[in-house]
């Protein structure tokens, strides 16, 4: 652990100063790895992500926690495109005692995957052996996860045979076989993607999970081979195959394009079968109202979220700002906005340029500056050129306007 601290240190030198308390108490205090994936998920200034991650005080503690801490940083990084910082905190892991076990080499493959950095990911998984870590299926699914991540979905089936037969330590598991699904799924490929599910189902001790079979239905509708995807449900369901909610959320998807109707069908028979909808199956069928005009009916399903049990999602609030926007009802969908700043769960540019353009045409240009001057505290100022635009388009003054609506 010292020398992984040590290794970290010199990471401080890419970050900037930074100002408000939350920061500065990181700054000061060492944190767990639990504790710095919470703040780093809401934490998109690349420099703070950093001294957050360095911070971390005992990556060993939560193991899943310290993974994903460390791809939440590097996203951060790949999404300003600082990818010679990116592999200068990948690579200083390498001088940490746990370079030896696999778990913990992997992560930084499957990180170089996140940073689409392929050929690092690569690289660093053909020099497992100078470090003298052992090759298994655990680095091998990172490795074809990381095509994933970069998406070179055509890698995924040349290095599942490639590598086998390089490394004899390498046997492909069902993990490994779920992401060839998933690669020829992507690449709309899902015909290709039944064979291999065929093929594991040929093979002994080779169980086909619920994830893979919902890939493959998911592509199947994507795809519009709607006949080809009812037939594989009602197989797995005669083969007993448990179908989960993720399952129903696949067949939710398609249905929302019949109507609210057969959503609603398809959530009761989920219930009926001990399955409890979640937030992306109530967010199908607000979807289903929108697109029928049926907004009303949406606002119900969205106010009814937490009865269910649910927390609307950024999908949730992306969903019914642009349908009420849609029909010119910027006051309701900025109202909507309000909420969404308030569970960080903020709505894509897109959708909020269409607010702020509807909200200026109106005459709420208060709750335009308010808006935009909402988004720029949230995010870093590299993440603000499209808003800076915008604003000069508007006419909108940059300065604060007192009588704004705060968001």
């Amino acid at each position: 652990m010292a020398a992984s601290r040590l290794s970290l240190r010199h990471l401080r030198r890419f970050t900037t100063s930074v100002g408000d308390v939350a920061t500065t108490t990181v700054e000061s205090t060492k944190i767990s790895a639990s504790k710095a994936k919470s703040i780093l998920r809401k934490q998109h200034d690349p420099d703070k992500a950093l001294e957050i991650y360095s911070n971390v005080s005992n990556h060993s503690a939560s193991p899943v926690s310290s993974r994903y801490a460390q791809e939440l940083t590097v996203r951060r990084l790949a999404k300003c495109n600082r990818f010679s910082d990116i592999e200068a905190l990948i690579e200083s892991h390498k001088d940490d005692p746990r370079i030896k076990e696999e778990p913990f080499y992997s992560t930084l493959i499957r990180s170089y995957g996140r940073a689409s950095m392929l050929d690092h990911a690569v690289k660093a998984f053909e020099e497992m052996g100078r470090h003298e870590t052992p090759r298994t299926a655990v680095s091998f699914n990172a490795l074809l996860t990381a095509c994933l991540n970069s998406q070179k979905f055509e890698k995924v089936p040349q290095l599942f045979d490639e590598m086998p037969q390089r490394y004899s330590t390498i046997v492909p598991d069902r993990v490994s076989y779920g992401i060839l699904i998933k690669s020829y799924c992507d690449a709309g490929s899902p015909e290709k993607a039944i064979e291999i599910m065929r093929e594991m189902e040929g093979k002994r001790n080779m169980e086909v999970t619920t994830i893979a079979f919902t890939t493959i239905l998911g592509s199947l509708y994507k795809n519009g081979k709607v006949e080809l995807a009812e037939s594989l449900w009602n197989e797995m369901v005669k083969k007993g195959c448990e179908m989960d909610s993720a399952a129903y959320n696949v067949r939710l998807m398609n249905a929302q394009k019949e109507g609210p109707e057969r959503v609603w069908e398809l959530i009761e028979e989920m219930s009926v079968k001990g399955l409890k909808p979640d937030t992306i199956s109530y967010n199908y069928l607000m979807t289903a109202y929108c697109e029928k005009g049926m907004l009303d009916e949406a606002k119900k399903v969205f106010e009814g979220l937490k009865r269910n049990r649910c927390a609307p999602n950024a999908a949730t609030f992306r969903t019914l700002v642009f349908h009420l926007c849609d029909s010119g009802l910027y006051e309701q969908g900025y109202a909507i906005f309000k909420k969404s700043v308030g569970m960080n769960k903020i709505p894509d540019f897109n959708t909020l340029q269409h607010l702020a353009v509807g909200l200026v045409r109106n005459k709420k240009v208060n709750d335009a500056k308010g808006l935009i001057r909402t988004v720029k505290k949230k995010f870093p100022p590299s993440f603000l050129n499209a808003w800076k635009k915008l604003e000069e388009e508007l006419g909108l003054d940059t300065k604060p306007d007192p009588s704004s609506t705060p968001a």
